[in-house]
């Protein structure tokens, strides 16, 4: 007689599996009815115990988010704060995001335990936080990972599987503008509350005592403390704005979608729209960290790189190009005398015609921005290979595809008015392998990294160009006067014959 196999549901218990082994091992007590029965009314048991685990779960869950809002209402109490709330809170499946602006402290937090607990876009290293990074992981958190290249497009898909679930997850809390501000304005949304294309809820955060007793910055933590203890209240208002709802333009443009939304949110402070951004914030530090003025950093940088295809990466290196012209100028601003002294150059109508291209408003000087624009939309197109070559063959006088120094100086004293000193220590530097003489190779290395010089021979060639049709118009009208004369006398000569 063959052994007969009853197949069971997988149950957690290791008791049941023992007693289901010794049953598959006495074949004939599988066909007794009884038992039939015992196991189903078992099966049955279980799966009520099963369903009891995850209602006791699901309310553990439930009671774990009130203890936790009510313990974190006291934890914001006794530190002074008073919240005040207005306007209404929807579900999640009304509007799944909350937009909330503007941001400018870590107090700021408070409007997770007011909103009920959402879940938030949370960098991974706050996890390991103590006390904190386990009440952030409660929350459900959307992780974001500096180290993992792909952690903005796993951010973005999570997120947007969280606002298309139907309000199976709790909303999604996000501050899009990305970093801190000083609440007088409110600077560009990030585009990832706002790339699934769905309600969003606006949420306006204000601090109304007269002195400012809630934000700091690295430079000024004393007087942060000092400031905190001098309020011994802090009014926290915040209000729920009704859901904006995307029209379908915007669910097709997250940015228009994003600047819509904050449109909103900025009438409904009273405050103006900036294009600076996050990225402005990390210059600016950048810029503190190289002695300039930090505001040096603020380029609208989101702006002009979309309409100059610009990279972070390499705007920070223009800015470490840009503190080194301007490191004797406290104010953060180059004037053309700096400038000139930074291309080892003297002032020369060529290099006056060349700051004037970069000196955008004509205040006589030069910022970070003007810079920055200057070099990407002047200097780098100067640097083809055509006008490379044109200038190297400027200075090559004998077309022995090589400068010497005597070529070099020949032309610089002539055309920029460049002493011998200045000369040869600018020589030097584009004869990278100290042999005596200029290659092209090193030519045009050279102005690839230092697009001024480019741009500055091609001004120069203009303003020569320039100069030479001028020269020609003005031997035109000279000789056109001339002979007008000639022909008037000659008239005057025939009249007299006739007369």
């Amino acid at each position: 007689m063959s052994q007969s196999v009853l197949l069971l549901p997988v149950l957690p218990f290791s008791s049941l599996r023992k007693c289901v082994c010794v049953f598959v091992q006495s074949p004939q007590i599988l066909y007794c009815p009884v038992f039939i029965a015992c196991l189903l009314a078992l099966r049955e048991h279980v799966l009520t115990c099963l369903l009891l685990r995850n209602l006791v779960a699901v309310l553990f869950r439930f009671m774990c988010r009130r203890v936790m809002a009510a313990l974190g209402r006291t934890y914001y109490f006794c530190m002074g704060f008073r919240v005040v709330v207005k306007g209404k809170q929807v579900s999640s499946s009304e509007a799944p995001i909350l937009a909330v602006a503007p941001h400018s402290t870590f107090f700021d937090g408070i409007v997770c335990i007011v909103a009920g607990l959402p879940s938030t876009v949370s960098r991974v290293e706050n996890l390991a936080t103590p006390i904190f990074g386990r009440f952030v992981r409660c929350l459900q958190p959307v992780l974001v990972s500096r180290q993992d290249p792909d952690s903005r497009k796993n951010t973005i898909r999570e997120i947007d599987n969280r606002a298309k679930s139907g309000g199976r997850w709790p909303q999604v809390l996000i501050f899009p503008e990305g970093t801190c501000t000083n609440r007088s304005c409110l600077i560009t949304f990030k585009q990832g509350a706002f790339i699934p294309g769905v309600p969003v809820q606006p949420v306006l955060m204000r601090y109304p005592n007269k002195m400012d007793t809630v934000t700091w910055t690295w430079q000024g933590f004393i007087h942060f403390v000092l400031d905190l203890l001098h309020d011994f209240v802090t009014f926290f208002f915040l209000k729920f704005l009704p859901p904006q709802i995307p029209t379908e333009e915007e669910k097709k443009s997250p940015s228009l979608f994003a600047n819509t939304v904050r449109n909103v949110m900025a009438q409904a402070l009273g405050v103006p729209v900036t294009d600076h951004t996050y990225e402005d914030c990390r210059l600016m530090i950048s810029a503190g960290e190289l002695t300039l003025p930090m505001e040096a950093g603020l380029v609208e940088f989101t702006k002009i790189s979309r309409k100059l295809n610009l990279k972070w990466d390499n705007v920070k290196k223009e800015l470490e190009g840009f503190a080194a012209m301007a490191t004797s100028c406290k104010g953060g601003r180059i004037n053309i005398e700096e400038f000139a002294s930074f291309l080892k150059l003297p002032v020369s109508p060529a290099l006056e015609e060349l700051f004037a291209l970069f000196d955008r408003n004509g205040d006589g000087t030069i910022d970070f921005r003007e810079y920055v624009i200057g070099v990407t939309i002047l200097c780098r197109p100067a640097n083809t290979d055509d006008v490379l070559r044109m200038a190297f063959q400027l200075f090559d006088t004998d077309e022995d595809e090589r400068i010497t120094r005597e070529e070099f100086t020949a032309l610089l004293r002539s055309a920029l008015g460049v002493s011998d000193l200045n000369m040869a220590k600018l020589f030097k530097e584009i004869d990278a392998d100290g042999s005596g003489f200029i290659t092209f190779a090193e030519f045009q290395a050279f102005a690839k990294s230092h697009p001024e010089y480019a741009k500055l021979f091609t001004t120069y060639l203009e303003l020569q160009r320039y100069q030479a049709l001028q020269k020609v118009g003005a031997d035109d009208v000279e000789e056109a006067n001339h002979t007008s004369s000639g022909d008037s006398q000659e008239d005057s000569t025939s009249d007299k014959k006739d007369d």
